[in-house]
Order: structure tokens, then C-alpha cells, then sequence
């Protein structure tokens, strides 16, 4: 009896920790609750969430690439954007928390795009460029990774989920701002 009450409450709790935690932190893996089960394919022992970041303006980035391609408030302006990524090969707000995950066999990556553009997670053979040539060019990031012809958008508020089923290192990348990466070193479960 007492076996049952302390699994209940231990499930409780990580029921609670995740619907309470800080959406705008990157937080430890949790333990996958009920409710998250169901649209998953395979219950994965550990959820390590990714979050995309980005700080489009909706002003200047919509009146370039049309309403409608930045769905968040206030931001950076294009041309400032342009600008960092001239000088620096980056821009600091576009990025994946964590840039670094150690895993295990059986646990999932939960990314979640945060920001307000669409952006890939991409896995990759290898760091590479994306499907925007002149990012590419001004991240120097110009041989294109072959896997960003066949990714898959999110959209803003839109997550994906990816299950680590062999040892290794993954590498995931934007394929649409190639200097967003993250490197997922996956040990025996």
C-alpha cells in the first residue's frame, strides 16, 4: 500500500512540475507524464525539451517576406538582424536552448518553437548551410546540409518530437538560420 501512495504522489508531482514550469526557461528533463503518452509512438523513459528562440520584428520582417512571417510582439528589426549576422556569422536571439544534451536510448527530444518565424529541427550528418542562400553566404555556412532539402517547418507555438533510439551523437540544425544547432550526445539506456 505504501509502494502505491509514493508512485501516485511521485506522479503527481511531475504532472505538476510540468504544467507549472517557466515556458520561458529551458528546464531539466522531465518525466513523461500521462497526458503526453498518447501522441507519442513510443514512451521514452526521459523528455528533453529544446526550445527555438528567435526576436523577429513583425514590422520590418512582414513588410519583407509578407504578413505574416513574424507572429510576435516588438523584436529586432530585419536590417538589424542582417547586420549581427554580417558581422558575427549569428545573431544571439536566434538560437536552440540547450545547445548541448546528454541523453539516453529511449528518451525524446520535445522541441518547441518559442519564437515568432518558422524554423527547422533539422538532423544533420553534418553542420551545415539551409535553404536560404544568402544566410548561408553571411553565416558562412555555404555548403547546404542535403537533409534541409527534405525538412520540416514549425511553425511559431508548433513543437515536434524526435525518440533517440541508437548510441551516438546527433546534430540537429535550423535549416533556415544554419548557425541555430544543437548536439545531442546519447549514451546506453
Amino acid at each position: 500500500m505504501h509502494r502505491l501512495t509514493y508512485v501516485l504522489a511521485a506522479g503527481v508531482m511531475a504532472v505538476l512540475q510540468v504544467g507549472c514550469s517557466d515556458v520561458g526557461r529551458v528546464s531539466e528533463p522531465h518525466a513523461l507524464t500521462a497526458a503526453k503518452t498518447s501522441a507519442l509512438d513510443v514512451t521514452p523513459s526521459t523528455i528533453h525539451r529544446v526550445e527555438v528562440r528567435d526576436a523577429c520584428d513583425p514590422a520590418s520582417f512582414d513588410a519583407v517576406f509578407g504578413a505574416g512571417t513574424c507572429v510576435r510582439s516588438g523584436g529586432r528589426n530585419l536590417l538589424d538582424f542582417i547586420n549581427e549576422v554580417s558581422n558575427k556569422q549569428e545573431a544571439d536571439a536566434w538560437r536552440f536552448a540547450p545547445g548541448d544534451i546528454q541523453a539516453r536510448v529511449g528518451d525524446a527530444l520535445l522541441t518547441i518553437n518559442r519564437g515568432g518565424e518558422k524554423h527547422t529541427f533539422t538532423e544533420v550528418k553534418q553542420f551545415g548551410g539551409g535553404l536560404n542562400a544568402t544566410l548561408n553566404q553571411l553565416s558562412h555556412n555555404e555548403v547546404v546540409a542535403p537533409e534541409c532539402n527534405t525538412s520540416t517547418l514549425i511553425a511559431a507555438g508548433d513543437s515536434q518530437t524526435d525518440h533517440l533510439d541508437e548510441e551516438g551523437t546527433e546534430l540537429y540544425q535550423c535549416c533556415i538560420h544554419p548557425w541555430m544547432r544543437t548536439t545531442v550526445t546519447i549514451g546506453r539506456s
